[in-house]
C-alpha cells in the first residue's frame, strides 16, 4: 500500500506582514460552501481535525449577516466579532460590531490593531468584495468529498482574479477531507 503524505509546509511570501485576514471555509468538491438553503449538514466532522488549535489561531471573526444569523457568535466567545449588514441594528446585538458601510475601512482598521489573525467566516459574497478590495491575505479551504450540485458558491461571479501560492496542505484519510492553505497574491 502506498504511503500517504499527510502534511507539507512550503514557504511562500505573505501578501502582508503581521495580522492576516484569512478566508477559512469548508467547500464541496464542486465549489459550494453551503447547500441551496444555506445548509451545512454535509460537512464531515473528522476526529483528526484539531478545531481547538484552529480557533486559537484567531481572535477576530468577520462575517456577513446571513452567516451570523446561522452561526451566531456563541462559539466565538471572547473574540472580536464584526458583522457586515445593512439591516441589523447594532443595539440589538450587544458584543458584536455591526458595520453597515464599506468593508475596506473597517477591515483595514481591524488589521491595524494588534492581535492574532482574522477569520473571514463563511460568506462567498463577502469574500468576493474583500478580494476585490485586496484585503484577503490567505485562503484556507477544507475540501469535503461530496458533490452538492447546487448551493452557495465559494466565490460567486463576477469575481476578481487573484493568484494563490500553496503554503500548507493536509489530507485526513478517515473522512477524505483535503485541507489546503494558500497565500493570496495580487497583480
Amino acid at each position: 500500500m502506498p504511503r500517504v503524505k499527510t502534511a507539507t509546509k512550503t514557504s511562500a511570501p505573505s501578501s502582508s506582514p503581521g495580522r492576516q485576514l484569512r478566508y477559512a471555509v469548508a467547500m464541496s468538491l464542486d465549489g459550494f460552501i453551503a447547500g441551496p438553503a444555506g445548509e451545512y449538514d454535509w460537512i464531515t466532522m473528522d476526529p483528526d481535525i484539531d478545531f481547538g488549535a484552529i480557533f486559537k489561531r484567531y481572535d477576530a471573526f468577520v462575517m456577513g449577516r446571513k452567516t451570523y444569523q446561522v452561526s451566531g457568535a456563541g462559539m466565538m466567545g471572547g473574540s472580536t466579532v464584526v458583522v457586515f449588514s445593512t439591516t441589523l441594528r447594532p443595539e440589538d446585538h450587544p458584543g458584536v460590531t455591526i458595520v453597515s458601510g464599506p468593508v475596506e475601512p473597517a477591515i483595514r482598521d481591524l488589521k491595524a490593531r494588534p492581535g492574532k489573525d482574522i477569520w473571514l467566516f463563511g460568506g462567498g459574497e463577502l469574500f468576493r468584495s474583500m478580494l476585490a478590495a485586496r484585503l484577503v491575505d490567505a485562503v484556507d479551504v477544507a475540501i469535503v468529498p461530496i458533490l452538492l450540485g447546487d448551493g452557495i458558491r465559494f466565490l460567486p461571479s463576477p469575481a476578481p482574479r487573484a493568484g494563490l501560492s500553496l503554503t500548507n496542505h493536509r489530507h485526513y484519510p478517515k473522512s477524505g477531507i483535503m485541507s489546503l492553505e494558500y497565500a493570496v497574491t495580487y497583480r
